[in-house]
């Protein structure tokens, strides 16, 4: 049995690495093994004390030491006897310390001071000011490991909890809500590369095991920040609407005109949130063309020359912010950008054609496929001559949306339900059967185009 032990622990050893130094000490090693042996098969309360033994006698010994250490004491936390529930809420927060000391290589500064702060979050240990100093600590001091979706929630949200107390100002969560959405953005744009890049060979059914895994998990992560972000915003409501934004952007202009980050914000928010009209947006993007006349100013540029009736003006600037950017990620958002904007002009051939650039740049912009199912949709009455015709090109405007789930889980959410409803609209199976349509072509001769082959019953 002894034999067996040594044997199963140099095995583990081998996977998790170990300390040489501590490796000399047959208690520990022993203990080690019996502890990661019990840990596999979550029996945790069995785990425990060997574990314990080792954690507290030979803490450099092996990365197992904090990679089930947390497991076990998440379950003593959970199920053991309430009297001991501080102490080991106590124990993981030093684990996760010990961890950030002796495996550095394994963890980092924003995933330590993030599980610290969600658990005390979970045992009320603390408030939202402390949340949001620690989470705003860590985000300042590793922003590159930042990435836990529900932290970057809490760290916004615990923000706008103390604006709404009079304890923040408003400004700061702005500058917030940029830093966390970029963040967001960044995060989700680098996941729906590696998504892309294996979607057909899932499609041809060569995915390797390994290959699924890491789909799955990027799929699952993407759903998770497209989820957080709709909470952000929801979050933020109406602290973003034109009668706040203009009023605080108006009282800082002479301070801040001179501030790149703080134009370029105020100019995107008051782009996003269509309160281009006012006078200021003007005075705001003068001030970024002269401080940053980089491609995105172009599409700023345009929206007054559309706003003052030169259309023509208007899109050949959109033009050259695209001929300008030669990142592909950035070049679709611009893409969308224009898109948006003749979508509210009601310009719908031109707002796909722009739609489509954005997918051209990135084909993993799901928000593009939304974009071009909404015009689909929205012009169902205008393409076709019978009422079967006009409702078969909800079939067209919920295959766009499936891309749209597809290719950026994100957006997956806000897909299914528009596929769901976009369905709903479409013939049913009882008029595809009264006209007998079924398995044949319907052409639109509309700004659409293309057809659709209509479902066998």
């Amino acid at each position: 049995m002894k034999t067996k032990i040594y044997f199963t622990a140099i095995m583990f050893l081998g996977m998790m690495g170990v300390s040489n130094a501590q490796a000399q000490n047959p208690e520990c090693m022993t203990n080690l093994s019996i502890f990661s042996e019990h840990a596999k098969v979550k029996n945790y309360d069995a785990a425990y004390e060997p574990w314990k033994m080792v954690y507290e006698t030979c803490p450099k010994l092996n990365y197992a030491t904090y990679f089930y250490g947390e497991r076990i004491l998440k379950q003593k936390i959970e199920k053991g006897p309430a009297a001991e529930r501080q102490a080991f809420v106590q124990m993981l927060l030093d684990v996760y310390d010990s961890r950030l000391e002796y495996y550095a290589s394994k963890t980092s500064i924003a995933e330590t001071d993030i599980d610290k702060a969600m658990l005390m979050s979970d045992e009320k240990m603390i408030d939202d000011e402390k949340m949001y100093g620690m989470l705003n600590d860590a985000f300042g001091k590793d922003k590159k490991n930042f990435t836990n979706p529900k932290a970057l929630y809490l760290y916004f949200s615990s923000l706008v909890d103390l604006h709404n107390a009079g304890k923040k100002e408003l400004q700061e969560v702005f500058d917030v809500y940029d830093e966390v959405t970029t963040k967001i953005e960044e995060e989700n744009d680098a996941i729906t590369v590696k998504i892309g890049k294996l979607l057909p060979k899932e499609e041809a059914g060569t995915l390797t095991s390994k290959e699924k895994r890491a789909l799955k998990s990027y799929n699952s992560y993407s759903e998770n920040y497209g989820k957080i972000a709709g909470s952000i915003d929801s979050k933020l409501g109406a602290l973003a609407d034109c009668s706040n934004l203009i009023p605080l952007y108006e009282k800082n202009f002479e301070a801040k005109k001179n501030d790149v980050k703080w134009v370029k914000g105020a100019v995107s928010r008051m782009f996003s949130k269509e309160c281009t009209d006012d006078d200021l947006f003007v005075k705001l993007v003068e001030a970024q063309k002269n401080l940053d006349p980089s491609a995105d100013i172009f599409v700023y540029l345009g929206t007054l020359k559309m706003k003052g009736g030169d259309s023509s003006g208007a899109m050949k600037d959109f033009d050259k912010a695209l001929s300008l950017e030669t990142d592909g990620v950035k070049k679709s958002k611009i893409a969308m950008k224009v898109a948006t904007i003749n979508k509210r002009k009601g310009s719908k051939s031109t707002a796909r054609s722009y739609a489509q650039k954005a997918i051209d740049a990135n084909g993993s912009n799901g928000r593009a496929y939304l974009l071009i199912a909404n015009l689909y949709a929205s012009s169902a009455n205008d393409c076709g001559t019978t009422p079967f015709e006009k409702r078969a090109m909800y079939w067209k405007a919920a295959d766009m949306a499936a891309k749209a789930g597809r290719v950026d889980p994100s957006v997956r959410s806000s897909a299914n339900q528009a596929v769901a409803s976009y369905r709903a609209k479409a013939p049913s199976k009882e008029m595809i059967f009264s006209s007998g349509m079924a398995g044949k072509t319907v052409s639109f001769s509309c700004w659409v185009g293309g057809s659709v082959k209509v479902p066998t019953l």
